[in-house]
């Protein structure tokens, strides 16, 4: 991303309503509009600039192109007391996920935990979004998806038949911030590529190679070539897994059957997710774990450092800090991306253009 030192910044609450705006404009309910303002815009509250307020012309292209249900009927088709399949009939991804988190969060707290499951959904955004939604209840989160569109190959192949397939943890903490990890499992999410062929940057050596093994570095060339695995063969492992038990498992779409949201803009996605939410009090009480989970965090981030190294980082807490500066002082965007989204408010006749 742009430096925040060359980006306009503006208030949470006006990107919100700009958002919302947009969205009802475009056909959405004002209640889903919301929902979708309120998770892009935490998003970008966490620094995920790849899945706010970045995505909104993407997404108007989908509803122009009726990809996405205006007027979806989300709901529970499958369930028991700990698990749920949800049906989001080709709503925005952003609602299908907060009626899966907030219903995991509702039999989590009757039953102990709950896993719920998602088809038939679209791009939800930020992974830690929802991972942490359980947090405010001391409970722990786990949120999985099948991307959106598949940009890596299996090990040792050069077909596109996997995607970036994100997972994310959240465990609540005491007076120290909660550890969260949002994670692809390649080593950069695609969004990052489009990002930097927006503004037209290079992209380091060892987020793409093209398909003879070499180095690829130019975005704008990222057909002619593939994503990596975090971690070789391991992420590779991982990613699989990930596409099973939220796509496979649910119903939803995985591998061949995964449609490129970034090239066919009408056809349906069913997109896989799934959330879980977890009492910490099954196992002990709340206030003793998060006093544990103090000292842990604390243990770590105190340890010996390399002499080159200033802080040692629990996951999740740049992005803690980064929050809560952004909610004072506004969030950053670049100016390609200020100049897309005052495009998109003159098609609608917003009457916030971002001036």
């Amino acid at each position: 991303m742009a430096s925040e030192g060359t980006a306009r910044t503006f208030p949470v609450r006006r990107l919100e309503a700009f958002i919302a705006s947009a969205l009802v404009a475009l056909g959405l309910t004002e209640q889903d509009a919301a929902i979708c303002a309120t998770r892009m815009v935490e998003a970008d509250l966490r620094g995920v600039d790849t899945h706010g307020i970045f995505r909104l012309p993407h997404y108007s292209q989908r509803i122009r192109a009726n990809g996405i249900n205006l007027r979806p009927t989300v709901r529970t088709i499958r369930e028991n007391a700990v698990t749920a399949l949800v049906d989001g009939d080709n709503a925005m991804g952003h609602v299908v996920m907060t009626y899966a988190t907030q219903l995991a969060i509702k039999k989590a707290a009757e039953s102990g935990l709950a896993w719920v499951g998602t088809r038939n959904g679209n791009h939800a955004g930020a992974g830690a979004v929802y991972s942490s939604m359980p947090l405010a209840q001391d409970m722990i989160g786990m949120y999985m998806t099948v991307a959106n569109g598949n940009h890596m190959a299996p090990w040792g192949g050069v077909e596109l038949i996997l995607g970036t397939n994100p997972i994310s943890f959240a465990v609540p903490a005491g007076t120290e911030p909660p550890v969260v990890l949002d994670i692809a499992t390649t080593v950069t999410s695609y969004g990052k590529v489009k990002l930097a062929a927006q503004k037209g940057e290079s992209i380091p050596v060892g987020w793409m190679i093209d398909r003879h093994g070499q180095p690829l570095t130019d975005p704008k060339r990222s057909s002619e070539g593939f994503l990596l695995p975090i971690g070789g063969y391991k992420g590779y492992g991982l990613n699989v897994i990930i596409g099973m038990l939220a796509g496979v498992l649910n119903g939803g779409a995985f591998g061949r059957n995964v449609v490129d949201f970034n090239k066919d803009l009408g056809a349906r996605n069913n997109s896989g997710h799934m959330i879980l939410a977890m009492r910490v009090d099954n196992f002990q009480s709340v206030e003793s774990f998060k006093q544990e989970m103090d000292r842990s965090i604390r243990e770590i981030r105190e340890s010996k450092r390399m002499e080159t190294v200033d802080r040692i980082w629990l996951p999740g807490e740049i992005e803690y800090y980064r929050m809560r500066d952004r909610l004072e002082h506004g969030v950053p965007l670049a100016p390609a991306v200020v100049a897309s989204l005052q495009g998109l408010a003159a098609e609608l006749k917003l009457a916030d253009r971002l001036d």
